[in-house]
């Protein structure tokens, strides 16, 4: 089954992103349609997937007794189902049927985190015209920033070079040192590499493929030859920049244990999730600071204090945390998200 951008919308916090963002998150949905009995999850399970509820009934059984009602049709059903990680929840449907749609937990933060970054007024590679950015889909989804933390997104972006290129124009040549990671923004490749029986084209790259990156990771020559087959555009990292932003985020985390000590000791607590996200359940005395609008409120935050961010994941947290360090603060990013600071509270509670 399918699914409309329209009917993401209707989701907290999705009804914020970008038409292209919630058409591009529609693309990847998975859309179940279950039975009466059906367990979506169990209490204590992780898993990769943040679960919304487009229509039917659902009942939440906690291990200590309590229970939960979650309808499609209320305003509580446009929250995911128990999103924190392990789950806190058993998940049983009570409708006759319920449909429900999947979307994977990583990828979605990393679109939240496209999405706010490319408001910023000096994001330079958002491009408003018609599937301009469908290199950034692509990219986000590619191998080779499958393990990348979303931290270090924002560092990707601003350390991208852009270059126009030509038809017949040979990129990178096999055997040679390697110097650059391309991306494909605009236009086409060819990939050829030697055999015995003579050069072969063994690939075609297009709008959103990664090129340069098994010799830059491996520290090898080149394997292959790459040559534009089309006049386009392509986005590069030296050398230095891929070593820098492929490795892990320079971010200070903490265990829950560790953030409750500093919070009592003064650090500022900051959300930096959606204010709808802030509203359905967070750490008691934060301060909510969308990811999106953390520069502009720098101004007012107190120097002299310790930050702990922290969101769902851990994925906008690290770009928050990054974004601070950067700008002076003495920030830490809370590991495990918001589910792991509520059980280390509850533990003291």
């Amino acid at each position: 089954m399918s699914i409309e951008a329209s009917d993401l919308a209707r989701f907290y916090p999705l009804d914020k992103l970008r038409a292209e963002n919630l058409e591009q998150l529609a693309r990847e949905a998975q859309v179940e349609e279950v039975a009466r009995g059906t367990v979506l999850f169990r209490a204590g399970d992780s898993d990769e997937h943040t679960i919304f509820l487009l229509s039917g009934r659902v009942r939440g059984d906690y291990p200590d007794g309590k229970t939960k009602e979650s309808d499609a049709s209320t305003l509580q059903g446009r929250y995911a189902l128990g999103d924190l990680q392990p789950r806190r929840f058993t998940a049983t449907v009570t409708s006759f049927t319920a449909t429900i749609v999947k979307l994977d937990r990583r990828y979605l933060e990393k679109i939240q985190t496209w999405d706010q970054l490319s408001r910023a007024e000096n994001f330079r590679h958002f491009d408003p015209a018609p599937d301009a950015n469908r290199w950034v889909f692509r990219l986000l989804q590619s191998r080779a920033l499958h393990k990348l933390p979303t931290g270090n997104i924002e560092r990707m972006f601003q350390r991208f070079e852009e270059i126009a290129v030509a038809s017949g124009d040979v990129i990178i040549r096999e055997g040679e040192e390697a110097d650059y990671f391309y991306v494909i923004k605009e236009g086409a490749a060819s990939v050829s590499k030697s055999l015995e029986t003579g050069n072969a084209i063994v690939a075609y790259l297009v709008r959103g493929d990664t090129f340069g990156e098994d010799a830059l990771l491996a520290n090898t020559v080149r394997n292959a030859t790459v040559t534009m087959i089309k006049d386009g555009k392509l986005m590069r990292l030296s050398k230095k920049a891929f070593d820098e932003v492929m490795k892990p985020p320079v971010v200070e985390w903490l265990t829950p244990g560790m953030a409750s000590i500093l919070a009592r000791q003064g650090a500022v607590v900051l959300d930096v999730r959606m204010p709808e996200e802030h509203a359905e359940r967070a750490i008691k005395g934060a301060q909510n600071v969308p990811l999106y609008t953390l520069r502009e409120s720098v101004a007012d935050f107190d120097r002299s204090k310790k930050y702990i961010v922290y969101c769902n994941t851990g994925e906008r947290s690290a770009a928050a945390a990054f974004v601070l360090s950067k700008l002076g603060f003495q920030v830490f990013a809370l590991h495990g998200g918001l589910s792991g600071m509520i059980r280390q509270l509850e533990k003291q509670g």
